[in-house]
């Protein structure tokens, strides 16, 4: 576990890929994929649960509650796309930047909450798939999904583009199964139409808002806003514009892909089940039955195939959303691994809990239940996203348009309002029922806190108005960049001792002197105590041979064309060097590390630090 200060999500992945492909199409290639990504959440096995619980108990009814929390969807996600792309931030990340750490800790502990929900339908339609394909009992596929995870990390170490297209065909798995499962069952079409007509049977709320859970999947806001920043934009406005554009395209494609699968799913149910007076209670009870009344095998085995692929595809996005939540909110960082497992685990529990207790029947209802939970987490990021993509400041020319903004709010109240009516319906069922009264109090301070925070995330930002992101993390940079210039060296010195590492010195000092096409000095300090007596009157045999060794470099060097002088000085190295440098214009000194310990620097004493603690201008020291 690491924290990290101003670290992007998806750091490994982050700009990996280009978009400077020309051409409508390869540019429109280079931006796909986010979407289908985001999309498999909306297919997940808890939308399977909603889908034949919608189909099978009311019929084509519940038809238009797809298709209006697609068109949801589609708004938020491309909020959140948007987020991303002009923000350059994911909506974790701006909820930790914008509000207090005792909110953006509660947000990030409800979303937390969300995806273990979410996970715990993955893990269940896993086991399911696994068990109706192969008869692989329960508790031995809850088993298997606690490690079948890691599998799918190995796709990752192949790159995001790869993940894409992994992704991309289990969608289309999921679509082909379902294509034909509906040729097969054979609905009416004017049945399908009258469904996309509102309508609320009596007892669907709870069903109609599990849809809305299963379809509006909060941490895909979180995912999204990340995902597309593995696309290496330009900061410009007519880049982002472009990108803004074409994720726009990419999230209407896979998303409508997703609508297709869900209201397939539901078309079959309400025409093989509901047609029939039957309720499905367990997704068994679906695959056990759809062949007897579809009249094949075939539809049987592409039902349990598609699961499969639903549970292992959603569960490698929910990995990712994970870690983009934990990163972004709290700013902590787990291997990956651990992270899946820690997440896995709380999934699998109730999962065992329930799968022992309860029975296949239990496995359903508990799905059911967690795109509920799922739902009624969903205010907590659509809030925050709205607010951050309208800000002026944070959002510049990509804040959202009037109309944008009034249908995101009417989607956000139409969501909070019918989540509220759940909860007081839930409420005064459990009363009726006898519930505890020891419960009472804790219930309504989890309640209270909950309706305090989605009132404060709501209200406040009205308050303080457009700003820019209110505790941005700074490195310092902005000062280093303001104060970066091009200097041109036109001298260099370089401090030789005869020593073995001259050659890398001068090799070092040559290269740049040609890159610069700068003058060259060789620098020596004749250190005996006889000229750190006399100083420049000593020319004993020492000083000549120190002479004619930087003679003879300096022929060499002027061989190549170069501008070099020499120079004696006498005295101590470390202070004769800082009192050339700075009396002559040198923009650049080169030195000779000899890797010295404690002991060497007493015995031979020490030039490198002294020298460039004191001196104003870069000291390029060679080892």
């Amino acid at each position: 576990m690491s924290s990290i200060p101003g670290k992007i999500s998806l750091e490994e992945v982050h700009h990996s890929v280009s978009t400077s492909q020309t051409g409508l199409w390869r540019r429109l290639f280079a931006f796909a994929g986010p979407a289908y990504l985001v999309s498999v959440g909306y297919m997940d096995p808890g939308n399977w649960a909603t889908d034949l619980e919608g189909g099978s108990r009311f019929g084509y009814a519940l038809l238009w509650v797809l298709l209006v929390s697609n068109a949801m969807a589609v708004l938020l996600q491309t909020l959140s796309a948007r987020l991303g792309i002009a923000g350059g931030k994911d909506l974790a990340q701006a909820c930790r930047s914008e509000y207090p750490k005792p909110v953006a800790v509660f947000l990030w502990i409800v979303c937390e909450i969300a995806i273990v929900a979410c996970d715990l339908a993955e893990v269940l339609g896993t086991i399911l798939g696994l068990n109706l394909v192969f008869g692989l009992p329960l508790l031995w596929g809850c088993l298997v999904t606690l490690f079948d995870t890691f599998l799918l990390f190995a796709i990752q170490r192949f790159g995001i583009r790869k993940m894409e297209a992994f992704i991309l065909s289990m969608i289309s798995v999921m679509g082909i199964s379902f294509l034909i499962e509906v040729v097969l069952a054979k609905p009416d079409a004017g049945s399908v139409v009258a469904g996309l007509l509102p309508s609320l049977p009596p007892g669907a709320l709870f069903v109609a808002l599990g849809m809305l859970g299963a379809t509006v999947m909060p941490h895909n806001l979180y995912l999204h806003s990340a995902l597309v920043q593995t696309r290496k934009i330009s900061r410009f406005v007519d880049n982002k514009a472009d990108a803004c554009k074409f994720n726009l395209i990419d999230t209407v494609v896979a998303l409508n892909l997703a609508f297709f699968v869900n209201a397939a799913i539901l078309i079959v149910a309400a025409c093989v089940f509901y047609q029939n007076g039957i309720v499905v209670t367990e997704i068994q009870q679906a695959h056990q039955l759809i062949a007897k009344l579809v009249g094949t095998n075939l539809a049987q085995l592409l039902f349990g195939i598609a699961l499969i692929a639903a549970g292992q595809s959603s569960t490698l996005t929910g990995t990712l959303a994970g870690q983009i939540v934990m990163e972004g909110f709290i700013n902590v960082r787990l291997r990956p691994w651990l992270r899946r497992l820690i997440t896995r685990s709380l999934a699998v529990i109730p999962a065992v809990v329930v799968i022992v207790y309860m029975g296949d029947k239990g496995t359903y209802q508990l799905m059911i239940l967690s795109q509920v939970v799922l739902s009624l987490q969903l205010p907590f990021a659509i809030v925050p996203l709205i607010h951050f993509t309208s800000d002026k400041v944070k959002m510049g020319a990509f804040r959202n348009k009037a109309w944008v903004a009034v249908l995101a709010w009417i989607t956000a109240i139409a969501i909070i309002a019918l989540n509220g009516q759940l909860v007081y319906d839930t409420l005064g069922n459990w009363v009726n029922g006898g519930l505890s009264s020891g419960i009472y109090v804790p219930l309504f301070i989890v309640i209270g806190l909950v309706v305090t925070m989605l009132g404060y995330i709501s209200i406040a930002p009205f308050f303080s108005g457009h700003r820019g992101w209110k505790h941005e993390p700074t490195t310092n940079a902005t000062h280093v960049i303001s104060n970066i210039q091009a200097y041109k060296m036109k001298n260099i010195a370089v401090a030789l001792d005869r020593g073995k590492s001259d050659a890398k010195v001068v090799s070092h000092a040559i290269r740049l002197a040609k890159l610069e096409d700068a003058n060259l000095t060789l620098v020596h300090v004749v250190d005996t105590a006889q000229s750190q007596v006399y100083g420049q009157d000593m020319y004993d045999e020492h000083t000549r041979g120190d002479e004619a060794y930087l003679d003879e470099i300096a022929e060499e060097i002027r061989g190549m064309e170069m501008s070099v002088e020499i120079l004696l000085l006498h005295g101590k190295p470390s202070a004769e060097l800082i009192r050339y440098a700075q009396m002559h214009p040198i923009d650049l000194l080169v030195m000779g590390a000899h890797g010295h310990k404690i002991f060497g620097d007493v015995l031979f004493g020490e030039t490198i630090d002294t020298v460039r603690h004191q001196l104003q201008i870069p000291v390029l020291v060679v080892r």
